[in-house]
């Protein structure tokens, strides 16, 4: 299963409802996570990159590791500090489970990735909600500024939705208004995960 969410809107909480309904039998691998490593250059040129452009992220990588996972094989996933824009040292090791949930803003525009997946969700949130939510989570959660967060919205994040995430929700099988919020949404997503499984 997986899911693509706009930015900052309801996606962690339905993700988190459904691992509660499956515990044991599923795990979550965030597209986040495969930001591309930017070692050789310094903290203030890492700060200016365009994050919300497909191809900052390793999405071969994730691919790949999905690829392991679904033979059985365990992976070495990478780890990302959105503190200081750069893949931390160590990795995480993920055991396959019988469900995945790969969540991320980017995952409908890979087509390779696209059809690995058994069930595609887009969580679709107002606009305006999504911002908020992506101010707070900034400042708060990964020391950003409010004048950085509403520059780095406006001249990244809101051109690469229009570009990038917006076209991506028709290659979507479901559409969920206010993700993990949406509880009939939530109910119809686990009972067709139980007639997988």
């Amino acid at each position: 299963m997986e899911l693509q969410e706009e930015l900052a809107h309801g996606k962690s909480t339905l993700a988190d409802n459904i691992k509660k309904e499956f515990e044991h039998n599923i795990t979550m691998i965030s597209h986040d996570c495969y930001y591309k490593s930017h070692a050789d250059m310094p903290y203030e040129e890492r700060v200016k990159l365009n994050y919300d452009h497909p191809d900052s992220i390793e999405t071969n990588l994730l691919i790949k590791h999905l690829e392991e996972l679904k033979s059985g094989n365990p992976i070495y996933r990478p780890e990302y500090s959105f503190v200081e824009h750069q893949r931390k040292e160590e990795t995480i090791k993920v055991i396959p489970k019988k469900v995945i949930i790969v969540d991320g803003i980017l995952i409908f525009e890979n087509k390779k990735l696209r059809d690995m997946m058994d069930i595609k969700i887009f969580v679709d949130t107002d606009a305006d909600i999504r911002f908020i939510r992506r101010l707070m989570r900034d400042v708060n959660d990964r020391g950003r500024t409010l004048d950085s967060v509403i520059e780095q919205y406006c001249t990244t994040v809101k051109p690469m939705h229009e570009q990038f995430v917006e076209p991506s929700k028709k290659y979507a099988d479901i559409i969920v208004p206010e993700g993990g919020y949406n509880i009939v949404a939530l109910n119809m997503i686990i009972e067709k995960i139980r007639s997988i499984i």
